[in-house]
């Protein structure tokens, strides 16, 4: 497993150029003696689902990587065993303390870039698969593993392996969630306000708009909004101060420092509550950015436009009664010797797209920090305890044969 980690996070796994760790992923399934294949991104199949995320990109070439367990038997229930392959920059690489793009290991840390979030759960499920596998058992209902792209953007990857079946009666993805079971999850909307300035001299006094500087009243409009948002959450997410979260990922404007900018794009992303739909916080995005806009004595003439691109998906819930939060729960508990709590998160992940299709999906996986950070890093006996209790978790849900 330690090694086909250190061979995940060494394929800088970007967005379109995601195909280098499903190289490896393709390996090592056939390593595990099952037989890969490809679920290609089909934009035409994807756009026609109302869960996709509006994408503006060409997905053409790109394709998630599954492979089927064979089942000994057909007394047992059906599963599917889900991680990404995809990863965020690195940020700032000065900062890290080695190279992101190579593992090393210091004492039980593993660090690098998509270590913890979530090569190391790719690592954990082909592991738990291979353990079983050597010890001569099998499952006795269909099990798939899933290595799948585009989950830090779209979660269209994970939505393409659904629409292309099978179905299962239940998934579990290794997100990065130790000691206990994601049960609920926010929605995300990323959303680009696209502001147009009047470009001048700027020697010359009072002349242009700055685009740049017009786009300050929008953002702290969108701060109102984030705070009403987040005035009286829904359970299960009453329990955090502060769920629902505005970031104000990239601005991009402006083209010469002497030049009054003709224009800034300001890229957004705002969480919403499973019990809010997308085209409502849109509308409320959009009313914020017009409302304040009006008041603009430049931009009432020449308004902002707001458009998508990117994650535009709901939230999930999957309730604490259902079996395969139960039964997960108790092979937790055997490898953990603790009883592993239900916890709602408020970042989003790939369980929406089984659970928006009638499939039960929970998050459990290793520990790990600095997510999206900084020196990234996962707690190495967390992936062999994460491997130990999925090998358990197939024992139990699916039944194993020989």
């Amino acid at each position: 497993m330690e090694e086909l980690l250190r061979r995940l996070v060494a394929a800088p796994t970007l967005l379109g150029h995601e195909e280098p760790g499903q190289e490896v992923m393709r390996e090592a399934l056939r390593e595990a003696g099952l037989e890969p294949r490809n679920v290609a991104m089909n934009a035409e199949a994807l756009r026609a689902s109302p869960f996709h995320s509006p994408f503006s990109w060409d997905v053409t070439d790109k394709a998630n990587v599954v492979a089927d367990w064979a089942p000994a038997g057909a007394e047992g229930r059906s599963l599917i065993l889900n991680g990404h392959v995809d990863v965020v920059g690195a940020t700032t690489e000065r900062l890290w303390r080695k190279a992101p793009f190579r593992a090393s290991r210091d004492g039980d840390w593993v660090y690098g870039r998509g270590a913890g979030d979530m090569k190391a759960g790719l690592a954990a499920i082909v592991g738990a698969v291979r353990g079983l596998r050597r010890l001569g058992l099998a499952p006795l209902a269909p099990v798939q593993l899933q290595s799948v792209v585009e989950e830090e953007c779209t979660g269209n990857g994970a939505l393409q392996c659904v629409l292309s079946g099978p179905r299962a009666d239940a998934a579990v993805i290794t997100e990065p969630f130790p000691h206990a079971i994601s049960v609920a999850q926010v929605g995300v909307l990323w959303f680009h306000v696209d502001i147009a300035g009047s470009p001048a001299h700027v020697g010359e006094t009072g002349e242009g708009v700055n685009a740049i500087e017009a786009a300050f009243p929008l953002v702290a409009a969108l701060h109102r909004l984030e705070t009403e948002l987040n005035e009286a959450p829904p359970p299960p997410f009453d329990t955090f101060e502060h769920p629902l979260n505005l970031n104000v990922g990239v601005i991009r404007g402006g083209e010469w420092p002497s030049t009054v900018a003709s224009e800034c794009t300001l890229s957004c992303r705002l969480g919403l509550y499973p019990t809010m739909r997308v085209g409502e916080l849109k509308a409320r995005v959009e009313d914020a950015i017009g409302r304040t806009a009006a008041e603009h004595p430049y931009l009432g003439a020449h308004p902002p436009t707001v458009r998508y691109d990117g994650f535009a998906c709901e939230g999930a819930v999957v309730s604490a009664d259902e079996p395969v939060v139960e039964v997960l729960a108790r092979s937790i508990e055997r490898i953990d010797g603790s009883q592993p709590a239900l916890i709602a998160s408020t970042a989003t992940t790939d369980a929406r797209a089984f659970v928006q299709h009638g499939i039960p999906a929970v998050c459990f996986g290793p520990l790990a920090e600095s997510l999206h950070g900084v020196d990234e890093r996962v707690y190495w006996p967390s992936v062999v305890q994460t491997a130990q209790v999925l090998a358990l978790f197939v024992r139990d849900w699916c039944g194993l044969g020989t």
